[in-house]
Parts: C-alpha cells; structure tokens; sequence
C-alpha cells in the first residue's frame, strides 16, 4: 500500500493543512497554470488572426465568401474536440484547439469593421477583468458552485432560444436583454468551469493531464470570448 501523508496532531491542532492537502493543491495550481496558458496562446491566435485578415481587404473578403464553411468548420472542430479529448493524446488535442483559435480568429475579424478599435480595446479589457475576478472567486471560494450548473445551463438555452429569434425579428431591445443576460451567464460560467476543472484534475479520466488541460482551455476560452463579444454588444462604439 502506498504510504501517504498524514495530519499530525500539531496541524490537527491548529487547524493547518496536512501534507496530502497540500501536495494536492500545489497540484491542482499546477494544472490550472497549464490551463490558463493554452487558454491565453488560443485567445492570442484568435485576435492575431482577427487583426491580420482586418488589415487585408482582399483577406477579409475571402473570409466573407468563405463565411458559412467556415463557421461549420467551427463547429466541428469544437464538437470533436469536446467529446474527443478524453481519448486524445496531448499534442493532437492542442493542435485541435489551436486550429479552432485560428478559425474563430477568421469568423471575428469582421469586429474591426463594425466598431472602432478603443471600444474593441475597452471590451477586452473588462472582460479579462471580469473574467480574472470570477476565475479568483471560484479558486479561493470555499462554496461548492455546482448547485449553478442547472441555472446557468438554463440561462444558456434562454440566451440561444433569444437569439434565434432575434435574428428574426431584429429587435434593439431584445437584443439589448441578450447581451445582459449573456454577460450574466457567462461570468458565472468561468467560475463555474474553474471549479469544475480543479474537480475534473482530481479525478481524472483523461488519457493523460495534457489533454484535460487543452479540453479545459477550450471551456475557459469559449467563456471569455462569449462574454467579451456581449460587452462589446452592450457597450461598443460602432463605426
């Protein structure tokens, strides 16, 4: 039997850690370091992407007529990624990630046409600020948030179903109610999926840490682009 790590009757006394305890969240920190820089490297590819095709007229305009295979490329670049990732290795499941950065770097250069750049600036950084204050929350919190999943689930379906309809109706003020609601859901889904993923790291079964690292990237990385493309919605200065 391995030997692990008890509580002494000094750290039982005084209410410290015990060894195991904190092997575990050295660990645990460790795993979500890795994350956030896959999570960072994708952001990075997608708004490099983003500005490169903005700054060519004749890029842009292959971006457009290429737009619907491309957002279908999207889509299954990310369903196959999701439910394949326990059974990839590391390096596949990074290039998949990163492929999608590149993608939805594509599909998003069409931002830099409809609003100016100090509001696509501002919008960025309230969200990485938004973003980091929830990410923080969900790690020094001692609350177990899996009692939102079912609420921000909910949300999530409510934000869609608006949505689709909205792309009907064309309507300023349901917009307007989407984009708050948004923000709202995907605030709580950072600190959600943070938690989540410190949860996941514990009991693994990934075929190795690498691939649950990139997986958690991309729940992290569709987080904080959904809710910086909502606050630019509500608060961007359009051209």
């Amino acid at each position: 039997m391995a030997w692990e790590p008890q509580q002494t009757e000094h750290q039982r006394e005084y209410g410290l850690p015990s060894a195991a305890s904190v092997l575990a969240q050295e660990s645990a920190n460790a795993f979500m370091a890795k994350v956030y820089r896959w999570m960072v490297g994708g952001i990075a590819i997608t708004a490099g992407t983003a500005w490169f095709v903005a700054q060519s007229q004749s890029a842009f305009s292959m971006v457009v007529s290429w737009y619907l295979p491309l957002v279908i490329l999207q889509l299954v670049a990310v369903f196959a990624l999701s439910f394949l990732a326990p059974r990839l290795p590391a390096a596949a499941a990074g290039g998949l990630f990163l492929g999608y950065s590149f993608l939805t770097g594509l599909t998003m250069s069409a931002i830099f046409f409809a609003y100016r750049l100090g509001s696509i600036s501002t919008a960025f950084g309230i969200t990485a600020a938004m973003f980091g204050a929830m990410s923080v929350y969900a790690t020094v919190t001692k609350k177990d948030l899996s009692g939102w999943g079912t609420f921000l689930f909910m949300g999530l379906v409510g934000v869609l179903l608006a949505g689709i309809i909205n792309i009907f109706v064309q309507s300023d003020l349901l917009g307007f109610v989407k984009s708050c609601a948004a923000v709202v859901v995907f605030a709580g889904l950072t600190a959600y999926d943070t938690q989540k993923l410190r949860q996941m790291h514990a009991s693994s079964g990934y075929a190795s840490a690498g691939s649950l690292a990139v997986n958690g990237a991309l729940m992290l990385y569709l987080d904080f682009i959904n809710l910086f493309l909502n606050i630019l919605r509500l608060f961007g200065s359009r051209r």
